[in-house]
């Protein structure tokens, strides 16, 4: 399989590494990603009101970690239905010039929701009234950050017109969830890191490649609302 080039982000493999295998939407029908009214429905299907599970690789114990949320903003697009996305700046003290959701940590006193848009707000101008929550993915935690991220998934009814917070975000790009999910796009890799065997999932889209912690909440994202 060949793959697209993707783009120049630093991958850090170590050195025990392997290919890993197929994604979860394989052999699955994917029109509900070219179509956002069957988004919609897949949404308050397979999201609304679940019951976030934990992903915790065992990096460092809970209570060592900050708290910070993140928003899958998804929308409708001539090109169907997108996910926004940004390409931190190379000034950030972690995950320089890596893609990344909009989002960031949660204050004192602060839900996971008002976190997210706030955030979103912040780094790229996202209208908070446009936002409609709908559910969460998995929390996960980072290495790199020594983060615990919580997922918020929503909606939003229009296109955004966002702009560049120029300190945090370098670029904002609208993936189309049916790209995401080209054979050509998606690959998975298996890493031992810490005595841990992790699945680690990349998405080579066009001058960029997402992976990380962003690549594993893309590939739920995706499992969501193809199963």
């Amino acid at each position: 399989m060949l793959f697209r080039s993707g783009g120049s982000q630093h991958i850090p493999r170590p050195e025990e590494w392997g290919p890993g295998g197929p994604p979860a939407w394989h052999g699955r029908d994917l029109s509900v990603l070219s179509n956002f009214a069957a988004l919609q429905q897949s949404i308050v299907r397979n999201i609304a009101d679940r019951e976030p599970g934990d992903w915790l690789p065992g990096y460092l114990p809970d209570e060592e970690r900050r708290r910070s949320a993140v928003l899958v903003a998804l929308h409708d697009s001539a090109a169907g239905p997108s996910v926004v996305l940004t390409r931190r700046t190379s000034t950030l003290s972690t995950h320089r010039g890596e893609m990344a959701f909009p989002g960031g940590r949660v204050e004192e006193g602060e839900s996971l929701l008002d976190a997210a848009v706030r955030e979103a707000n912040e780094e790229v101008g996202l209208d908070p009234s446009l936002v409609t929550p709908w559910g969460m993915l998995d929390t996960l935690s980072t290495m790199v950050s020594s983060s615990r991220i919580h997922p918020v998934v929503a909606t939003l009814p229009v296109f955004p017109e966002l702009v560049a917070h120029d300190r945090e975000v370098e670029r904002i790009v609208h993936v189309p969830l049916a790209e995401l999910a080209h054979a050509d796009t998606y690959r998975r890799e298996s890493w031992v890191r810490g005595g841990h065997e992790v699945d680690i999932h990349f998405f080579e889209i066009e001058g960029d490649t997402v992976w990380g912690a962003t690549g594993r909440m893309l590939h739920q994202l995706l499992d969501l609302l193809t199963c």
